[in-house]
């Protein structure tokens, strides 16, 4: 028996109906969100990300839930307040479970503005593609959830039994600071049997995905010294070596010749079942031509099985500021992608090993640990699994594929703490394409209306 003849979905051709004759209302709802450039970094005006809060509740309420609320929680010593996310809950009737759809309405910053074809604040259609920061990530995961809901809403009418929560959290690009906090705080409202996140991608465009495992994340910032101030580079250099020359070369140990992460100790996770050709992958990363890929193994394997290390930052004078100098310390900001399996923790303490081994010419270094998020792994054969999948077949007629993801969503881990017999699916509507994080950030809307026909199909399916 096939995934797709264990459910049925008596409602399809109504809520595909409903959903077609809504799409334009909801791509105008979209682009009113996307105008709000919600950034919930502190360098930024967070008045923008209320603003766009406030938009949130108006349109699920607008889409029928009865309760909409506006909420937050403190976090840190200090007890900070996060940033403002909207709960918005429909009950379930009695025996009926509770969904929760889960997206962000804040966004990353647009960087250069001029690598942007189009405003990046203002959502523009080209034929397919609806270009914008947060078209896709992570704007058109909350149209998608409040539109599936409005489908289901009128075409099942008092049939609706299932219970829906909707939590579109504030700071999800800001790292989450306050989702721990948040979702103890409100553990009872949140509560639910299965959880949607609508913030990843498909396998390509017209090709659906449910992503079953991610990597986990353990950043941090090494830093190198050699003496105790800068000097001038004509006076001693040459038998002291400056501490960004120091830092290259200890950097450059973090890999081996043909680029495999060389820190012993990480965890790779089974090869994936899944190929990505290496012609795709090139398309799709806008790798050079002339550079070769890095590591060995399958190109899945490599995005979704084992580790990775990339330097994302460094404090170093830029060329239009530099001296004759030999600075006393350089720094970098490291970040790791974990394998399915791998610890956190233990992630740092192997990176900071590997850092004390192998520093050059003697000089000090430290490893200071930030961000830490647990890798995530779905079990395939629960039954909301293959309730997705099944749901996803039928809105697209294609197969779907079960992705692993190279990124990290650090709360999922958070998520299942708190609610450990919550079924946890992830779900999007990027893909290759879609640029997330990136100048000319876009939304495939043929997918993202069948998107919404899938959510709407599995939202219908728990009502029987």
């Amino acid at each position: 028996m096939s995934i797709e003849s264990k459910f049925s979905f008596p409602y399809r051709q109504a809520l595909q109906e409903k959903i077609g004759q809504d799409f334009e209302q909801t791509l105008q709802e979209l682009t009113d969100l996307v105008a709000i450039p919600s950034i919930a970094w502190e360098s930024f005006d967070l008045s923008e990300v209320t603003r766009s809060a406030q938009k949130v509740k108006e349109l699920a309420l607008a889409a029928g839930f009865p309760e909409v609320e506006i909420l937050s929680a403190s976090y840190g010593p200090d007890q900070k307040e996060g940033m403002p996310a909207v709960v918005a809950t429909k009950p379930a009737a009695e025996g009926y479970p509770t969904i929760l759809l889960y997206a962000h309405h804040d966004v990353q910053p647009v960087g250069d503005c001029a690598l942007w074809d189009t405003e990046p604040f203002v959502a523009t259609r080209k034929g397919d593609r609806l270009y914008g920061r947060g078209a896709a990530d992570d704007k058109a995961g909350i149209m998608a959830h409040l539109s599936a809901f409005r489908a289901v809403s009128e075409v099942l009418g008092e049939q609706f039994l299932a219970g829906v929560t909707l939590f579109i959290e504030g700071e999800e690009e800001a790292g989450s600071p306050s989702f721990t906090s948040f979702i103890q705080k409100y553990r009872e409202k949140l509560a639910s049997d299965v959880i949607v996140v609508a913030d990843s991608a498909n396998w390509r465009a017209g090709v659906p995905a449910l992503t079953t495992g991610l990597r986990g994340v353990a950043s941090g910032a090494v830093e190198v010294r050699v003496g105790d101030h800068a000097v001038h580079s004509g006076m001693f250099g040459g038998p002291m070596l400056d501490a960004h020359t120091v830092l290259v070369r200890l950097l450059s140990t973090l890999h081996d010749a043909k680029g495999s992460v060389a820190v012993e100790g990480l965890t790779y996770a089974p090869e994936p079942e899944v190929e990505y050709p290496e012609a795709d992958f090139r398309q799709d990363s806008g790798i050079l031509d002339s550079v070769t890929l890095a590591g060995e193994g399958s190109i899945t394997s490599r995005l979704w099985a084992q580790p990775a290390i990339s330097i994302i930052g460094m404090d170093i004078p830029s060329v239009a500021e530099s001296s004759n100098t030999i600075a006393a310390s350089s720094r970098a900001m490291l970040s790791m992608r974990l394998a399915p399996g791998q610890n956190p923790q233990e992630a740092h303490q192997k990176l900071e090993e590997h850092l004390l081994k192998h520093v050059p010419w003697g000089a000090e270094v430290r490893y200071t640990a930030s961000d830490s998020g647990q890798p995530f792994s779905a079990d395939p054969t629960e039954d909301s699994v293959e309730l997705a999948l099944a749901a996803m077949h039928t809105a697209w007629d294609v197969e779907p594929v079960q992705t692993g993801m190279g990124g990290s969503i650090p709360f999922i881990a958070d998520l299942k703490e708190v609610f450990p017999e919550a079924h946890i699916l992830i779900t999007g509507i990027e893909d290759p394409d879609t640029r997330a994080h990136s100048a000319n950030e876009s939304l495939y809307l043929p997918d993202f209306e069948r998107a919404i026909l899938a959510e709407a199909l599995m939202i219908s399916h728990l009502s029987q």
